[in-house]
C-alpha cells in the first residue's frame, strides 16, 4: 500500500494551526513563563512554514533554511531580553506577574 506524503495544504494547516496556539496563549496567559512559551511557538510555527514554502517552491534553494536560521537567532536574542525584564521584575517587586510590570514605570 502506498501512502501519500504530506502536501503544501497540510503543512501549512498544520503551521496555522501552530500559530494559532501561540498567539492564544500570549493573549490568554498571565505567568511569564508561558507567555515567553507562547510567543516561541509561533516564532517556530513561522520558521517551520519558512522550511516548508523552500522545500516546496524552491527545493534546489536553501532561502528558507536560512530565515529559520535568523528566525532562530531572533528568537535566542528574544529569550535574553524577557529573562532580564523578569529579572528586574523580581528584584524591584520580589513577584514575577506580568500584570503588574506596569508599577515599574517610576
Amino acid at each position: 500500500m502506498i501512502q501519500a506524503s504530506p502536501t503544501i495544504l497540510h503543512w501549512t494547516f498544520l503551521t496555522t494551526i501552530i500559530f494559532s496556539i501561540g498567539i492564544y496563549g500570549m493573549l490568554t496567559r498571565k505567568s511569564a513563563v508561558g507567555i515567553l512559551m507562547s510567543v516561541e511557538l509561533a516564532l517556530n510555527s513561522a520558521a517551520l512554514n519558512f522550511v516548508v514554502f523552500g522545500k516546496f517552491v524552491a527545493p534546489q534553494l536553501l532561502e528558507g533554511e536560512i530565515f529559520t536560521l535568523f528566525i532562530i537567532a531572533v528568537a535566542a536574542a528574544e529569550v535574553v531580553v524577557f529573562m532580564s525584564i523578569l529579572v528586574a521584575l523580581y528584584r524591584n517587586l520580589n513577584k514575577i506577574d506580568v500584570t503588574i510590570a506596569s508599577e515599574l514605570k517610576g
